[in-house]
């Protein structure tokens, strides 16, 4: 068999060796296709869906400067909680603090009481079921929506303006003694408040 190799070879005729000499050379349409397959494949592997954020409204003991609210910082493994800004409920509520435990509860009878103010965080799904077991959903207290109108708005990037209402989740309660409901209403909470009923922290109440 005799082998002819040509210095200036036909366009037709291609080559994918490196000879001492040019050759005209030209990928193969199969083997591009093979690298461009290869490529999708790698860029679905490393594909990160992004991360499902949730806002919450908080009222109570786990906003800033109260007594849970470090369960909300990073250092506490229960997740991520982004602090987004100030707000108040739409309709208004009655938040009364109740029980030996003097905590405060937010009755799910909307039109009565204040237009409770609180703060308002994106968590992650994992502080979001870490909130739920803490706040004993769905017996003690229900997880469902609220409309919020915004006092102030601290995330950039997601600009909202103070005035605008949105939607979060918050910690409501059905389950409550009727006499609760001749208790004082409060429009923000403060454990440390002058009504003169101390929280007591959960870590506590054993002896109690």
């Amino acid at each position: 068999m005799t082998t002819t190799l040509y210095r200036n070879p036909p366009s037709s005729f291609r080559c994918q060796f490196s000879l001492p000499f040019t050759w005209a050379v030209k990928p193969r349409q199969d083997v591009m296709r093979g690298f461009r397959g290869a490529a999708l494949l790698t860029s679905l592997l490393i594909y990160v869906p992004p991360v499902q954020m949730t806002y919450i409204f908080v009222y109570g003991t786990l906003k800033k400067g109260q007594p849970n609210y470090f369960r909300m910082l990073p250092d506490q493994g229960n997740g991520k909680a982004e602090f987004c800004g100030h707000a108040r409920t739409v309709d208004g509520y009655p938040l009364v603090i109740a029980g030996k435990y003097n905590i405060p509860y937010l009755l799910n009878r909307p039109g009565e009481g204040h237009r409770v103010q609180g703060e308002v965080y994106r968590v992650d799904d994992t502080m979001l079921s870490f909130l739920d077991a803490f706040e004993g959903c769905p017996t003690m207290y229900q997880r469902t929506s609220v409309q919020i109108e915004l006092e102030d708005w601290k995330v950039e990037g997601r600009e909202r303006s103070p005035g605008s209402m949105m939607e979060a989740f918050f910690y409501s309660t059905t389950s409550y003694q009727p006499a609760w409901l001749k208790h004082n209403f409060y429009e923000n909470y403060d454990a440390y408040g002058d009504h003169g009923l101390v929280y007591i922290d959960r870590e506590d109440r054993e002896i109690h």
